[in-house]
C-alpha cells in the first residue's frame, strides 16, 4: 500500500493531454460522453487517478477501429472504478466487436466493388447502379434524369 497523497497518484487536465497526446478539450469531450471519469478539487480542478491513462489509450485505439464511442463507453462501464483496461480487457473487448467489425469490412467491400462497377460503365447506369438506385426503382418511371427534374 502506497503512502503517497491522493494529490501525487493524480494528473491534472494539463498533465494528462500531455502523457496521452489527447488535446484537453478532447479529454473534456470524453468526460462528458462518460468515457473517463475525474473528481474535482476544491477549486473545481479536475483531478484524474493514473489509470485513466490506460482508458484514454484504449478509447483512442477502439474509436481508431471505427468502434462508436458509446459501444466503448458501453465496455469501459465494465471496468471497477479506478481500475485499468489490461490485455484481458482488450481481448474480451475485441471479442464483443470482432462481428461489428466484420459486417462493417464486408459491407464497405461491397460498396467498393459497386462503386468500381458504377464508375465502371462510364453512364451511371441507374439499371445496374445499386448505390444510387436500388433495383432500378426510377427506370419504372420512364426514360430520363429523373432525378435532375425530380422536386
Amino acid at each position: 500500500m502506497s503512502s503517497l497523497p491522493v494529490e501525487a497518484k493524480e494528473l491534472t487536465i494539463g498533465e494528462l493531454a500531455g502523457r496521452s497526446g489527447v488535446p484537453a478539450s478532447a479529454l473534456r469531450f470524453y468526460e462528458r460522453q462518460g468515457l473517463i471519469r475525474s473528481r474535482r478539487t476544491a477549486g473545481n480542478q479536475r483531478r484524474y487517478g493514473r489509470e485513466t491513462l490506460r482508458q484514454v489509450a484504449f478509447v483512442r485505439a477502439s474509436h481508431h477501429l471505427g468502434i462508436p464511442l458509446t459501444a466503448i463507453r458501453d465496455v469501459l462501464a465494465l471496468l471497477p472504478e479506478g481500475a485499468a483496461p489490461t490485455r484481458e480487457f482488450w481481448v474480451r473487448a475485441s471479442e464483443c466487436w470482432n462481428a461489428e467489425l466484420n459486417a462493417r469490412i464486408e459491407r464497405l467491400e461491397r460498396m467498393r466493388d459497386r462503386f468500381t462497377e458504377c464508375i465502371g460503365c462510364g453512364c451511371l447506369s441507374f439499371e445496374q447502379c445499386a448505390l444510387v438506385n436500388p433495383g432500378d426503382k426510377l427506370g419504372q418511371e420512364g426514360p430520363g434524369p429523373r432525378r435532375l427534374f425530380s422536386s
